[in-house]
């Protein structure tokens, strides 16, 4: 069983701040904290793996009520050096299991992060602690990839999902599990010729279909699915999806 508070630890909570950079870049950022602020409302949210506030913070700083779930004490850390407790309240823990006070109209789980769970039973607990959280018709959001199965060769069991200068990303899949390991090689600067470095990151993907009746297992209903955080269409060319879900019969 892998070790979550290994893979998310002092070094990679340091790491994963790239200000201005990838999933920090403004027009990520940007979109992702307007929609989550349009659908709380006047109401509080709730963020499953809360991080180090990367979407957390703007999003508090633009007045919505904040709270957190986190598993890994090292990204808590982070998310410390930048917010205080009570400014963005988060309790250390399982976030198919973990409970925080209060009821929220908005729980939002984002960049592919329900995947990190590596089992079916452990997504629908996820789903099912979110359902606890809300209030009556409250939503909850996940942001999620595609899994992209079509682009793997004839008897390959692995794709390259990005290479650029200094980095190649390679996913290898385990189609019986549904498992995904995400291999990040860097290279390049600070290396030698020989030299690489490399980090291990395993997910279990989840299907729109599946994602769906996790969702009414909870006793969501599927209310919008975009492309993306512009509210692009969803396609069957798509390679990710922002799906919300709408808390029904209460």
């Amino acid at each position: 069983m892998t070790d979550q508070q290994e893979l998310w630890d002092d070094e990679t909570a340091q790491q994963y701040d790239t200000p201005g950079e990838g999933m920090f870049a403004p027009e990520v950022l940007g979109p992702t904290v307007q929609v989550l602020s349009e659908l709380a409302g006047d109401g509080a949210a709730l963020e499953f793996a809360i991080g180090t506030g990367r979407v957390a913070v703007p999003l508090s700083e633009a007045g919505v009520r904040v709270s957190g779930i986190e598993l890994s004490h090292a990204m808590i850390r982070r998310l410390r050096s930048k917010v205080d407790q009570d400014t963005v309240p988060v309790v250390q823990g399982d976030m198919a299991e973990a409970r925080v006070d209060g009821e929220f109209t908005l729980a939002y789980l984002v960049f592919n992060t329900i995947a990190n769970l590596l089992t079916q039973d452990e997504q629908v607990r996820c789903f099912q602690n979110a359902a606890r959280h809300l209030a009556p018709g409250g939503r909850f959001v996940i942001e999620l990839w595609v899994p992209q199965l079509r682009s793997l060769p004839p008897g390959h069991g692995g794709t390259v999902e990005v290479s650029q200068p200094g980095y190649l990303l390679v996913d290898t899949y385990d189609v019986l599990r549904q498992h995904v390991i995400s291999h990040h090689v860097h290279f390049g600067e600070g290396l030698s010729d020989r030299d690489a470095r490399i980090g291990r990151t395993p997910h279990r993907y989840i299907w729109p279909s599946e994602l769906d009746l996790m969702a009414r297992l909870a006793g969501f209903e599927l209310e919008s699915r975009w492309a993306d955080w512009d509210r692009s269409d969803f396609t069957a060319e798509s390679r990710g999806h922002v799906s919300v879900y709408r808390l029904s019969g209460r």
